[in-house]
């Protein structure tokens, strides 16, 4: 496309800047011939044009915390905490007002003297060198940009440069400046701009750059931050520490030139480094403190699910993404740091296998840790899938309880006046599996071990309590088999005192089974110990008596 030229550039924005002018006025001047017309009509379409300028609240980051008020993470479509204006550092109002729009105060939504001023700006440049656009309409612009949400066809359109989207903002500026004081709108301005690293508002901007709160910023401070506003990615001083500062330093020149701070402070908060203390943006259930990536999951099923939240799904769903809630849960930091310690020192996250476990407080139900062997996410070796929980709650199909449900069952049927040798039929039979004893003979997987009158077959009786427990139902332990035995774990194998390694014999006070493995030493125990016996009673699939 070819450039237009100057002076045709420079007669329309006159021509746009007059029009301005009339439509802000709201009258027609009485001018004859089409002009005028012109004048009268768009006068009129802009009179009609809805005044009201629809604000909903804006998406803020949703903070967790735990039971003692540490932060567990933050969560949030959109990295903004809202702050009144008595928050915000008036140094950093003055320096947004300074660059921005330095006669913010004396005039109306439409600067004309900002308009021309810019007009003789670009006219001598031969390019847009200035813009013209006032404080409250860079709010409307924010205003629709923020409505348009993630819909990028949406964010266009309001990004748009036409003559349609000036008006417009303009009709809303107009009618903002009626019902909005100067402070507050520069109060709005400031919580909705964005100042770059996912930082929105200038509360989590002063947290992102300096890892402090918007009312405790310096002057160089607030100098940096009202000038990055206009381009954040340009003045980045995270990747562009060298334009940041040369951004910040004419923001120093322009206060110093309107008098808001003297040219000695400018000259001393210009001779000063950026200063940064980066807090690196940490959002989401993945950053999560101690492992507490699945709890932060739980919470967000738990709003997504709970009526309280919202009547409908989709109203909870729009209150988890807008954001700004203060959620303090159940968890208890110290119970979530040994669930951490305990479930990955026995199961690395590169297993196969996976550990989840869950700590919740009895006679209340409050989850006081919960946990499992992986990292929450979607990279490698993780998931997000909360192995504590069912379908409904984010969680898997769920596993079979296996034997840390036996002292359940066990509690309960003692409760119950059931007595430990209370016995209950349960065929059962399985593969004599292949072994090798102390002296490294090996036994071949032969013949079936199954229960028959309180013996087994292929072994002795008392090695029912100990070998395979797999193979001992509990409810089919012989009523001879006493609780305290059941308790008492099998002594490990021996080789004969004296005996030299690889000796045929070996022997047990309790067990005649072979060991696994040969003797360490010629009176050391073999190199596994024989398995603890099951606890009578204490089996999911034994029945209700």
């Amino acid at each position: 496309m070819s450039p237009v030229p100057r002076p045709r550039r420079a007669i329309q924005f006159v021509g746009l800047a007059v029009l301005a002018g009339f439509l802000v006025a709201g009258v027609a001047l009485p001018v004859v011939g089409p002009l005028g017309a012109y004048t009268k009509t768009t006068v009129g379409d802009f009179n009609d044009l809805p005044a009201a300028l629809k604000t909903s609240a804006l998406a803020q980051s949703t903070r967790i915390y735990d039971a003692d008020g540490g932060l567990i993470t933050a969560v949030y479509s959109r990295d903004r905490t809202v702050v009144p204006g008595d928050r915000i550092a008036p140094v950093m109002r003055k320096a947004t007002v300074d660059i921005e729009d330095h006669r913010f105060y004396q005039h109306g939504a439409l600067d004309l003297k900002g308009v021309l001023r810019a007009l003789r700006t670009d006219a001598g440049s031969g390019r847009v060198a200035q813009g013209a656009s006032t404080l409250t309409q860079q709010y409307v612009k924010n205003v629709l940009v923020e409505a348009a949400g993630d819909d990028a066809r949406a964010v266009r359109q309001a990004q748009s440069q036409t003559l349609a989207r000036k008006v417009r903002e303009l009709r809303y500026a107009v009618a903002l400046e009626k019902k909005l004081s100067k402070d507050e709108i520069l109060t709005g301005y400031l919580n909705i701009a964005f100042f770059g690293e996912q930082a929105y508002g200038v509360e989590a901007a002063a947290e992102r750059y300096f890892s402090v709160h918007a009312a405790d910023l310096s002057l160089p401070q607030a100098a940096l931050l009202a000038g990055l506003v206009q381009s954040p990615t340009a003045y980045d001083p995270v990747t562009s520490p060298r334009l940041a500062k040369e951004r910040r330093d004419t923001v120093l020149r322009a206060m110093a030139g309107y008098g808001t701070i003297t040219r000695d402070q400018s000259r001393q908060a210009i001779s000063t480094p950026l200063g940064l203390h980066v807090s690196a943006p940490r959002q989401g259930c993945a950053a999560a403190s101690d492992g507490a990536g699945f709890f932060c999951d739980y919470v967000r099923q738990v709003v997504l699910g709970d009526p309280a939240f919202g009547r409908t799904a989709a109203q909870r769903q729009a209150l988890w993404r807008q954001g700004g809630l203060e959620i303090h849960t159940t968890l208890v930091p110290k119970a979530q740091q040994a669930l951490r310690r305990s479930v990955t020192s026995h199961v690395l996250t590169t297993d196969r296998a996976a550990t989840a476990m869950a700590v919740v407080q009895p006679g209340t139900g409050r989850i006081v840790a919960m946990g499992q062997s992986r990292d929450y996410g979607v990279g490698s070796h993780q998931t997000q899938i909360d192995l504590s929980v069912g379908t409904r709650m984010g969680g898997g199909l769920g596993f079979p309880t296996g034997s840390v449900f036996k002292p359940v069952v066990a509690a309960a049927a003692l409760e119950n006046d059931i007595k430990p040798s209370q016995k209950y039929p349960a065929p059962y039979s399985m593969a004599w599996p292949a072994m090798t004893d102390c002296a490294g003979r090996k036994y071949p997987e032969a013949g079936e071990v199954q229960p028959s009158a309180g013996t087994w077959r292929g072994c002795s009786r008392s090695s029912a309590a100990t070998w395979p427990p797999s193979a001992v139902p509990v409810a089919a332990v012989p009523d001879r088999l006493t609780a305290a035995r059941a308790e008492r774990p099998a002594r490990p194998c021996r080789c004969p005192a004296g005996r030299k390694r690889g000796s045929a014999s070996h022997s047990t006070e309790r067990s005649s089974l072979p060991c696994r493995r040969p003797c360490r030493t010629r009176t050391g125990r073999c190199s596994s110990r024989m398995p603890r016996p099951p606890v009578p009673l204490a089996s999911a699939d034994a029945g209700s008596p």
